[in-house]
């Protein structure tokens, strides 16, 4: 992690600086680039974001362009702002450009896709903006995969409210502290039909969610462990696709899970690729499954490949500096290793309490206030019974649940680990251990901060191109190891 930060500083100019946090403070506010470009593009035609933001490369701009023409409008993106002492009640956002007539969209913001105390954004750039920390794990066997997908999907939640980055959005404070909903909705190419708004006539389906979002189904496993009840949101998917793969051998949930991705249409097809040999090539089956974007993603093995199954782990938020970064990253896969040496661990709750935990872990200082959704006993003992417990709680263990460190360091004392190493693990883990207990802040709460206490902010939860500056470079030195920071990153801990 610190080799490619370096990589990328050494290509950079004297004034550039890398900030590795989930999203940034002023985009879509005013002139945000440098140099300074109008948002009039054609492909996002967006009332804040120029085109000029978007990696060149063909995919993306079609993606823009495709999301928004088969939506049949622009994408509609409301983060509640953060009532500060001279945030107007209600906060109507002056900085909207009601009456602007380039494009037809433009219409939609004074029609009521803004909404009052909101802040309001129109584009895909808004969420393919953000940043997170992915981390891709190899199991032995599909069956061992389909087990790491099923219990790091109940996880999901408290992990991202412990590492939450991401409280303003266009230039305003926000009532969040993560970027998920962000991408949800940035991305959300469903018709008016398939959200439920008018009766099925053109489309197959109403679909319930973006395709950015939680998972709607569990895979079970051989474990034992899965339960019928535990998939308890009515899925929707396509029953061809589920006669297809049943007939030729596919047991019911992975059919499902398959068929439930094929309810979507791709977004980006390139002509040269069209005409595949399916036997050797899964681009087609990746073309769906990768703008299908969950919490947890499953990875068949592509054909011909020594690549195992493997799952994503994806709802962490990208951290400010490469100790907090392989913090989590190590956490997660020791989590993991010892979700495959203990066959006994039991986290499965039912999926509709899963959407619950992501809503709530965006919250403001969810880590602290929130309450998640979570099995009473694990391993398991025979009960089967939900709590709603604390990220420390869920991270720490108390009566009514091991905990995660716990269970990592069962798994830790259960292998043969160099002291060296050990030590190193423990840093890693008293830093997660203090995420959860409130010892160590987020980089939510410590941006939210700094910005309430900067001279030039006016309580009115705008955050000006001044107090952005600031805040950039604080963050630069921080990351950089100039400016100490023990309450984000814990004491004795450095970049």
């Amino acid at each position: 992690m610190k080799r490619r930060r370096e990589i990328v500083a050494s290509l950079m100019r004297e004034d550039e600086m890398i900030l590795s946090i989930g999203s940034y403070p002023q985009l879509g506010s005013g002139d945000f680039l440098e140099p300074p470009h109008k948002a009039n593009g054609q492909f996002s035609r967006s009332l804040f974001l120029p085109d000029e933001v978007i990696n060149p490369h063909p995919r993306f701009h079609t993606l823009a362009g495709n999301i928004r023409e088969r939506r049949g409008s622009k994408v509609r993106i409301n983060m509640p702002v953060f009532h500060d002492l001279n945030t107007p009640r209600p906060f109507i956002d002056p900085s909207i450009p009601y009456d602007r007539s380039l494009f037809p969209g433009d219409k939609e913001a004074k029609e009521g896709a803004a909404l009052p105390d909101h802040i309001y954004m129109d584009a895909m750039g808004f969420g393919m903006g953000c940043c997170c920390l992915q981390i891709t794990l190899q199991a032995p066997n599909v069956d061992l995969a389909r087990r790491l997908y099923d219990q790091l999907a109940t996880v999901g939640a408290v992990m991202m409210s412990l590492s939450a980055s991401s409280p303003i959005f266009r230039g305003y404070l926000a009532d969040v502290d993560c970027r998920w909903n962000v991408i949800a909705a940035a991305v959300d190419d469903r018709t008016a039909e398939e959200r439920g708004e008018r009766p099925l006539a053109k489309d197959r389906f109403a679909i319930p969610k973006s395709r950015y979002g939680t998972i709607d189904t569990f895979l079970g496993s051989d474990d034992g462990l899965f339960k019928p009840e535990y998939n308890d949101l009515k899925l929707v998917y396509d029953h061809e696709i589920y006669r297809h793969l049943v007939n030729n051998g596919i047991d019911e949930l992975l059919a499902k899970h398959v068929a439930h991705l094929f309810i979507r249409d791709p977004l980006v097809i390139f002509e040269e690729l069209l005409d595949q040999d399916d036997s050797v090539s899964a681009d087609h089956f990746e073309n769906i499954q990768s703008t299908n974007w969950q919490n947890v993603r499953f990875k068949p093995p592509p054909p011909n490949s020594p690549i195992g199954w493997r799952v994503e782990f994806r709802p962490l938020e990208v951290q400010l500096t490469e100790f907090e970064n392989a913090a989590f990253s190590v956490f997660t896969v020791l989590l993991a290793r010892a979700l495959l040496a203990f066959p006994d661990i039991n986290f499965y709750i039912p999926v509709t309490k899963m959407d619950i935990n992501m809503q709530r872990a965006h919250n403001r200082d969810a880590v602290f206030n929130e309450r998640f959704y979570f099995r009473r006993s694990s391993p398991a003992d025979g009960e089967d019974t939900v709590a709603e417990l604390t990220a420390n709680e869920i991270i720490n263990g108390s009566a009514e649940f091991i905990g995660l460190v716990p269970i990592v360091q069962m798994y830790l004392d259960s292998i043969s680990v160099d002291e060296k190493v050990r030590r190193k693990i423990e840093r890693y883990i008293l830093f997660v251990r203090g995420r959860a207990n409130g010892s160590i802040m987020t980089a939510a709460a410590w941006i939210r901060i700094f910005v309430r206490n900067h001279p030039a902010y006016k309580f009115d939860s705008v955050v000006s191109s001044e107090i952005n500056y600031d805040l950039a470079v604080a963050l630069d030195d921080i990351a950089n190891g100039r400016r100490p920071a023990p309450e984000l990153l814990g004491a004795g801990n450095t970049v």
